[in-house]
């Protein structure tokens, strides 16, 4: 416990590590990527508040807060925070069921569960659990994030073509709501979302820095006013509410927070996805160092103080992280420049949201859906891995035939169910010398049709040798000697066990006792120090002897050698290892 204590006040500190690298050029270089930033978010906070059902201002309060919090307590020193799609969708897709989006009754129970969020957030960031991401396969993200974007566009397909509001939904039910309303299609609201959303297919093949979505939605709202939009029915937006948040705690009761746990762990659960997912691909590219569990206590710190402020629960966003690199930030003092200048900007233009339609926006929201599925990824994982292709498969489906929030639990199971299977499934291959670019290295003699010794097998087994890989293990031996009439000697290899226990220890010892009743002998090479230990404590190495384990693969092939029958050496022909050149017939 007093460890956890520790790990949360070294958290929670506020003067964080990268304080120092502040100096006057990152200063310099972080205000610009801020003001970049804060011209991209405006209308993305707009756009992604009504993709969660809730007043615009929302969106652009959780761009402000969540962002800065995020910034100075989490580990990246690029990634921004704030509203997401994948998270607006699925606290639409959850919250809807309990009150109308847009409700008193609805904004209060998102602004419980973004303060459970944050909660979650911050204890899984304290228990340091930010490695266990890493099992998660990132093909559920990629097929939560195209469900994810179908319901989007499902849900705002009705307002770029002028027809009433749907009741909510799945995607079907969405789709076949504005079916149902075809003859009742506002050319003027489809010739809006038409020019807004062709100025954002055109925009975007400029440079990223350029406002797009600011650009398009004042082209799609000066095409409404040309054609006198709001006399002829199309729906414009109300001016916001205040565009300075309402202080307040959200409200707690111990039937609230059971009804509303399951879509706070699965928003927790995508959100820090999505944060570290971010957050590691530009440490990588940046080579600099990452923390995925302090990442987890900046995120849930930001979202937890952010209920208090008319937040809604954010993650960390790529497209906005990938601008912030480009616009050359340094330190996450951009972030602190990026929540002022929007403030600014907000105060600027908030009072001109009234004059946005509808259509103009939902057609910003379609192309952001349309962004949102990344149509290369999906392609490379169903022409490159058949698992993989199960859990984007399984993920997607979930999120189009049922909820969106049971998706990711589809997904995260599909995902811990293809990792044990492969854990159970480790790949046992029998090598044989061959010379490549005039070096001798050990290949898979099956796959590149390599001759064999017909008396020692040279064996590696990639995986895990525990209690659930044993028997397809001992199979896949028995298929090999299954080819060869001659008892072999067995050189097995440690390297790529990653991890042996009791049941794998067993099955050594049985081999080793099973080469040895055929009239052939048994050999481990190894310096990996962990399974060393393991299989000493285990007294493995009280059955293969002290003259059976060696160092290298080298010493254990010249022992197997030295001990091979010469009468087979005698009528060999294939002669594989250069120690074979000492044996008779040579």
């Amino acid at each position: 416990m007093q460890h956890q204590l520790t790990a949360l006040l070294s958290s929670l500190n506020p003067v964080r590590p990268w304080f120092g690298l502040v100096n006057s050029n990152t200063l310099k270089t972080d205000a610009i990527a801020g003001l970049t930033n804060a011209a991209i978010v405006l209308p993305q906070g707009v756009a992604f508040a009504i993709i969660a059902g809730l007043p615009p201002e929302f969106g652009l309060f959780t761009a402000v807060v969540v962002a800065l919090i995020a910034g100075i307590w989490g580990s990246s020193m690029v990634m921004v925070s704030g509203p997401t799609t994948a998270i607006s969708a699925v606290i639409f897709a959850s919250m809807s069921q309990f009150a109308p989006p847009g409700s008193e009754t609805y904004i209060a129970m998102v602004l419980t569960l973004t303060l459970m969020v944050g909660a979650i957030q911050i204890i899984a960031g304290i228990f340091k659990m930010g490695g266990l991401i890493s099992f998660i396969s990132h093909s559920v993200l990629i097929g939560f994030t195209a469900a994810a974007a179908l319901l989007i566009a499902a849900s705002q397909l009705g307002g770029a073509l002028g027809l009433e509001r749907g009741r909510g939904g799945g995607v079907f039910e969405r789709l076949w709501h504005v079916a149902q309303q075809l003859g009742e299609i506002n050319t003027i609201a489809v010739i809006i979302s038409g020019v807004t959303i062709l100025s954002l297919v055109v925009l975007s093949r400029f440079s990223k820095k350029v406002p797009s979505y600011i650009i398009a939605l004042a082209l799609g709202s000066g095409v409404a006013f040309l054609l006198g939009a709001s006399d002829r029915g199309v729906a414009m937006f109300a001016p916001l509410q205040s565009i300075i948040p309402r202080i307040g705690a959200p409200e707690l009761s111990f039937g609230l927070v059971a009804e509303l746990l399951p879509a706070a762990a699965t928003v927790a659960f995508v959100g820090l996805l999505e944060a570290i997912s971010i957050g590691r691909s530009f440490a990588l590219r940046r080579d600099e160092a990452y923390d995925s569990s302090q990442e987890m206590v900046g995120q849930g710190l930001s979202n937890a103080v952010g209920s208090f402020f008319q937040c809604y629960a954010g993650s960390g966003s790529f497209t906005r992280s990938g601008l912030n690199s480009e616009a050359g930030a340094q330190t996450p003092f951009s972030t602190v420049f990026a929540a002022g200048f929007l403030i600014i900007l907000l105060w600027v233009l908030a009072p001109y949201l009234e004059f946005v339609p509808v259509p103009a926006m939902a057609g910003v929201i379609l192309f952001v859906s349309y962004r949102l599925i990344n149509f290369e990824e999906i392609r490379h994982v169903l022409t490159s891995n058949k698992s993989e292709t199960a859990i984007l498969a399984a993920t997607f489906l979930t999120g189009i035939f049922t909820e969106l929030d049971l998706a990711i639990v589809v997904g995260v199971i599909t995902s811990l169910c293809v990792f044990l299977y492969d854990s159970a499934h480790p790949v046992v291959a029998i090598g044989s010398p061959t010379d490549v670019n005039g070096r001798r290295v050990f290949k898979n003699a099956a796959t590149y049709n390599l001759p064999e010794c017909p008396q020692i097998s040279v064996i590696r087994v990639d995986g895990p040798l525990f209690f659930a890989s044993v028997e397809n293990v001992e199979q896949q031996f028995r298929q090999a000697e299954a080819s060869n009439s001659v008892p072999k000697t067995k050189l097995m290899g440690l390297k790529g066990l990653w991890k042996i226990d009791l049941s794998g220890a067993s099955l050594l010892l049985k081999e080793i006792r099973r080469a040895r009743r055929a009239g052939a002998d048994f050999h481990i090479f190894t310096t990996n120090a962990p399974s060393l230990t393991t299989l000493n404590r285990l007294r493995v190495f009280d059955e293969l002897g002290e003259n059976n384990l060696h160092n290298n693969k080298a010493e254990a092939i010249a022992a197997a050698v030295l001990d091979a029958d010469d009468n087979i050496c005698r009528a060999c022909k294939v002669r594989i290892f250069l120690e074979c050149a000492k044996k008779p017939g040579a």
